[in-house]
């Protein structure tokens, strides 16, 4: 019953949110309420919950602070010089801007973080989609795609979790996999390059130099409004003379308030700190490495860094709160998605939905594919780790997989790889805190994120098992 009731709840979820019956928030409170009432826990909701916000404090604290920190740098020109150079290789072709994109998620997704990725990521690519009219649903798609395949460094997450599970050496999942990742990232820009000729095709053509000619005053070197920037610091730019308009599909989210014209960042607003450039950008490869090195818990670090960074580029009073107002937004809608989704995963654990789930995904495997434990690993870790965070996959799962493997002479190391080919999905998933961030500084519904992006997750989720098994690496 608790298996039944347990995908009913998470198919229950989904579907309200992607109809746009709930908002994410409601729904992350009320079905998982509804549903311990239904399982005869009522009463020990409270303590679930509770739960679920202690396992999810530190996490909704790493992003509040985090998005202070990456807001002020955004602010005081640290992330100015690489969206000019991103500027000069898109020239306004939404082909190159998708490229972009996917390369600048999965270079950014080197410092392991998936919040960081996406605020970078978003600050940067923003203003173009919205100057040409693009769907903002392609660049939250690929941006978090292109994360997840990168998820899989071994300070990333679910590598560490796995070497830990099944007592192995992380370098030994993480190695052998490098080529089938690879690969991985060379479908995600496959993918960029597929998506972006149909954007191309939706909006006709206009390079750069035409659009300036036109508008000469309108140069786009930083953040979007997405980025939770004040208005201090914001100048309108006209709208664009791109041929195409964006259409009402879930592929084409606007904003939704009525702005139409883009908002970018002014070249000349008065919060950059040139003098300051290399101070913030060793501040920021400090605090990036220390995450690494893991010197400390990264709620500490982004907190430190966060306090850090006011105060040597704001050292009056006034302007510190107004950088903190300026960005609080941003800072309340991500950590109540967070506090919210301590709901659903408190829920979901305290009960017992998720032991049941799992246990009975594992006893619905045939005795026949024993030989083929680890692809069979691949494939459900898909579903797994979309619909359960990765402690519980990767902790209380995959160590019955590595051992039913085990009993057909299959490695567990083979298990451990096959397990992390579900990132890519894994990062669009309700549970991760990370995409709400992504979502909430793109201005998109969660809805229409999920709906474009599972598939192309799927997709290369199974190209990455496809080449890990023509490698011989799984």
């Amino acid at each position: 019953m608790l298996t039944i009731l347990g995908f009913a709840m998470i198919a229950t979820f989904l579907v309200l949110i992607m109809m746009k019956k709930m908002s994410p928030i409601a729904a992350l409170v009320l079905i998982p309420a509804l549903f311990c009432v239904a399982v005869g826990q009522g009463a020990k909701l409270g303590d679930y919950v509770i739960e679920g916000v202690g396992t999810l404090a530190p996490t909704a604290a790493m992003l509040m602070f985090a998005i202070v920190y990456f807001g002020v740098m955004i602010d005081v020109g640290l992330f100015d010089p690489i969206v000019r150079g991103i500027l000069r290789f898109c020239k306004a072709d939404p082909m190159r801007i998708v490229i972009g994109t996917a390369l600048l998620a999965a270079v950014v997704s080197l410092d392991g973080d998936g919040s960081t990725t996406f605020m970078i990521t978003v600050s940067a690519m923003y203003p173009l989609y919205k100057r040409l009219k693009m769907s903002l649903v392609v660049m939250t798609g690929v941006a978090a795609t292109a994360n997840g395949v990168m998820n899989t460094l071994p300070w990333g997450g679910p590598t560490a979790r796995a070497a830990t599970a099944l007592k192995v050496d992380a370098a030994d999942i993480f190695v052998p996999m490098i080529p089938a990742l690879a690969v991985g990232l060379l479908a995600v820009v496959l993918l960029a390059c597929v998506l972006g000729r149909r954007e191309r095709k939706r909006l006709g053509m206009l390079t750069l130099d035409e659009a300036l000619v036109t508008e000469p005053e309108t140069v786009l070197v930083g953040a979007g409004s997405g980025a939770g920037g004040g208005g201090d610091r914001l100048t309108k730019a006209p709208k664009s003379g791109s041929s195409g308009t964006a259409t009402g599909g879930a592929e084409d989210t606007e904003d939704g308030d009525g702005d139409e014209e883009f908002k970018g960042l002014d070249p000349h607003r008065s919060t950059l700190r040139p003098k300051l450039y290399w101070f913030n950008a060793g501040l920021t490869v400090a605090l990036l490495a220390a995450m690494i090195l893991e010197l400390m818990p990264i709620p500490v670090l982004f907190l430190l860094g966060a306090a850090l960074a006011l105060t040597v580029n704001f050292p009056h009073m006034p302007d510190q709160r107004a950088r903190i107002a300026a960005h609080a937004d941003n800072v309340l809608n991500v950590s109540g998605m967070v506090f919210a989704a301590a709901v659903f995963t408190g829920v979901l654990t305290g009960t017992g939905m998720v032991e049941h789930m799992a246990d009975w995904l594992v006893g619905a495997i045939p005795d026949a594919m024993g030989p083929h434990m680890a692809i069979v690993t691949g494939v459900l870790s898909l579903p797994l780790t979309y619909f359960m965070s990765n402690d519980g996959f990767y902790f209380g799962v995959l160590p019955v997989l590595a051992e039913a493997g085990a009993a057909h002479g299959v490695s567990p190391l083979e298990v451990a790889r096959a397990s992390i080919v579900g990132q890519p999905l894994h990062m669009s998933s309700p549970l991760v805190p990370a995409v709400y961030v992504l979502v909430g500084m793109a201005k998109v519904e969660f809805g229409d994120h999920t709906r474009f992006t599972v598939k192309w997750a799927v997709l290369t989720s199974l190209v990455v098992l496809g080449a890990g098994v023509l490698f011989g690496i799984i």
